[in-house]
Order: structure tokens, then sequence, then C-alpha cells
């Protein structure tokens, strides 16, 4: 095949369908009708020679060929997208976006009430939606434009995803401020054995960070109270006898009383992800600048 006999209108389109793997959200996404999208497809396959795409109950599968053409057709269309956005500058003042992030509970209490007193001073124009994305759909959002950015921990593996840390975050453990112990300076592992805890997971099951610790100890916590999210679980400590094992950023907003922990535990480091194909795009660029300044 000749690069001459290709329509290069042709590769958004491969693009589309590769990221939605559903030639309805591929049209949707490319502005234009679903049979815009078949056909399109169909020419492909005639030039290409291939299927391309398989049908399956999952939505559209990829062939071997498309595996193995579409990187270099993303870092085509990247380039090409790269040079079209150093002509439309993204002017904040007068921009007109909603910000779409993935982020639990706990970096929405710490991120939110910041971000959005910024973008109120310097881009009106811009909201915001906020929703949490399982990890392991995070590259596949993104890579869809569902999603600008991501605010979750270190994806060593998602190759095609950007990404920058934000901050890091060590842990202690909280108590409310009339608790038996709060009057200590310290607290030791076997004081800590001897409390009851609050486990915090979005999974019905599994120990956390702080058990995984432990369990390299030999020791074992007693799991009172096992909750989805982190803004509840500061809210039981206040009113019970119960501790938390929590990021400093989250148990210095409550009036409670925090120990360091008496055994070693990794920090909760938070990065910034985004898709490497909006890299050199003029609002993504931006509003990354922007969280980036807030948390650096």
């Amino acid at each position: 095949m000749q690069l001459q006999q290709m329509d290069m209108n042709l590769f958004p389109v491969l693009d589309a369908i590769y990221n939605t793997r559903n030639l309805t959200r591929a049209a949707e996404r490319l502005h234009i009708t679903q049979p815009a999208v078949s056909n399109a497809l169909a020419r492909l396959r005639r030039v290409l020679n291939d299927q391309l795409f398989i049908r399956t109950p999952n939505g559209m599968s990829p062939t071997p060929l498309t595996e193995r053409i579409m990187p270099k057709v993303q870092q085509a269309l990247t380039l090409l997208g790269s040079s079209v956005a150093e002509h439309h500058q993204f002017e904040p003042k007068t921009a007109e976006k909603t910000l779409r992030v993935s982020m639990n509970d706990m970096a929405e209490t710490l991120v939110l009430p910041r971000l959005l007193e910024h973008l109120q001073q310097v881009a009106p124009g811009i909201s915001v939606e906020s929703y949490y994305v399982p990890r392991d759909q995070l590259a596949k959002e993104l890579a869809a434009n569902s999603l600008d950015f991501a605010l979750d921990v270190p994806m060593i593996s998602a190759t095609q995803l950007n990404q920058q840390r934000l901050s890091a975050d060590r842990y202690q453990c909280m108590l409310r401020p009339d608790h038996p112990f709060a009057q200590q300076t310290n607290l030791t592992l076997e004081q800590y054995l001897e409390l009851e805890h609050i486990h915090v997971s979005s999974r019905r099951s599994g120990p956390g960070i702080a058990d995984i610790a432990l369990n390299k100890l030999g020791r074992r916590r007693k799991i009172k109270l096992r909750v989805q999210h982190y803004r509840v679980a500061p809210l039981v400590v206040m009113k019970t006898d119960l501790a938390l094992t929590v990021p400093v950023s989250l148990a210095q907003q409550y009036p409670a009383k925090c120990f360091e922990l008496p055994f070693q535990i990794p920090q909760m480091d938070w990065h910034l992800l985004w898709h490497r194909s909006q890299d050199e795009e003029g609002a993504n660029r931006w509003l990354r600048q922007q969280v980036l300044h807030l948390f650096g």
C-alpha cells in the first residue's frame, strides 16, 4: 500500500474506535454519525486488507495488525494535534470548560476546596466534575477523553500515561481529644494493638497498608469497623474510643489527638495522571500547571 492511497482523515476514526471499543461512542467522540464511522472502518479494512476490529460481547476487539500499528498512529495524531494546538492558546479568563477528574473521597477533601477557590479567581468559566474511576479503567478513560486527569497512587505499569507527584503524606494514629490515651506523649506498639481500629477500604475484604506492615512484624490489630470512605471515619473517631490510622493532611482537619505510629509504614504518595496524547493540549497543560502549583 502506498501512502498516497490512504485518506489521512481515516486515522482519527481508527483511533476513536480503538480507544472506545464501540462505534457509537466513537461517533460521539468525533461528532459524526455512526454510519459515517462504519463507512470509514469499511474503507480502512479495504485499504489495509485486515478486519482491524472484531465484534465481541465486550465491544470491538482490535486485531493483531491494529495493535501493531496503533502506537505509531497515535504518535502521529499527537504530533499533529500539538502542532494545531500551538495556534489555539488557552485563555483561562474567558474559557468555558468542564474539568473531569477521577479521585477518591479523601483526595476530594484535600484538593477541591483549594482548586475551586483558585479557579474562581483565575478561570471562572471552568466547572469541575469529580468521580472515582477504578485504577484498572483509568488508562482507558483518559485515552477516550472521558477524563482530563486522575489523582491517585503512582501507576508504574501504565506506560501510556504521564504522571507527576503532587504530595507525600505520612500516616498517624488519630484518637478523639478526650480518649483515655490522649494525655500521653507517644503511643507504644502494644498500646496501638490494644486499641480497636477503623479500617477504610472500598473493598469488601483484604488488609490495609497498616495491616501489611504489622503482618511483617508478626502482629495483628483489631478491626472494629470497616467503612468505604475516609470522610466518615474521623466522625466516628470523634464519638468513640476507636482509632484511625490516617494521612496527616486529613487528620489535621479535626480537633483530634494524633500520635506518630510506633512502626514503619510507607507514606501515601499522590500523583497527578494524564494521557500522553494531552501533554501539549493547551487547556490540559494550563490546568495541570495550576494543580501542580497549588500542591507544589
